[in-house]
């Protein structure tokens, strides 16, 4: 069987499925099977065959359940007993349904062939595991028994080897702690001021003195007034 390659191109997807060979398109009618299928056959999808009891899981007719009574390969449809609508001129027709639509509630397996593959499932299928509390209380538990402990005798050491004195384990080196001494603060070096240059007073001698107190401070002009002005004028 040779080997198809997986295209992500829609156009090539479409185009190989309504051209896909008849071995092809049996696959893709595969449907889930039922929780309760699934744990007794450990399978989880097979084909829907015609006499397979389903149970349509989506769309509008959710919840009804039937058998198949014909399976069409070409429109990728199946149609239940019982699945059917009336049309206008008052005829009854099946309703066809989608494969991916329905869960499998019964399997027939009438078929050597079709058995044949859920055995060979069965076997690939991984081993279950059973919860371990399960586990626990399945598995009896053992009864221990106290176990005396012997007494040791005393062992004997030759005087060789007790002369010996075994070196002493040397200590490992401990990272000495060096303290920092506390570094002192330099002085900030204080530049020279220039010292500003005095000029000598010269003293006063004591008749100086006595003059500057002799002076006598000039009283202020009297001012006019428009009376006096008067009767200086006559």
């Amino acid at each position: 069987m040779q080997a198809t390659k997986p295209v992500k191109d829609p156009r090539k997807q479409r185009k190989r499925l309504y051209n896909a060979p008849a071995h092809l398109r049996h696959k893709l009618m595969a449907a889930p099977l039922a929780p309760e299928l699934i744990s007794s056959r450990s399978v989880k999808a097979l084909p829907v065959r015609k006499g397979d009891t389903v149970r349509v899981i989506r769309g509008d007719h959710t919840g009804f359940e039937g058998k198949v009574s014909r399976v069409d390969l070409k429109r990728y449809r199946i149609f239940l007993e019982g699945l059917t609508r009336e049309k206008v001129d008052g005829t009854n027709i099946f309703v066809s349904v989608h494969p991916s639509k329905v869960m499998i509630k019964n399997l027939k397996l009438d078929d050597k062939w079709r058995k044949g593959i859920v055995e060979r499932k069965q076997e690939l299928a991984p081993p279950k595991k059973e919860p371990k509390a399960v586990e626990a209380a399945a598995k009896p538990q053992k009864k221990v028994k106290a176990v005396k402990a012997k007494e040791e005798k005393p062992v004997k050491k030759p005087k060789a080897a007790a002369e010996k004195k075994l070196p002493e384990k040397k200590q490992a080196a401990k990272p000495k702690t060096v303290q920092k001494k506390p570094t002192a603060k330099k002085k900030k070096e204080e530049k020279p001021v220039a010292k500003k240059k005095v000029t000598p007073v010269a003293k006063k001698t004591p008749l100086e003195k006595e003059k500057k107190s002799k002076t006598v401070k000039k009283a202020p002009a009297k001012r006019k007034t428009a009376a006096s002005k008067k009767e200086g004028g006559t």
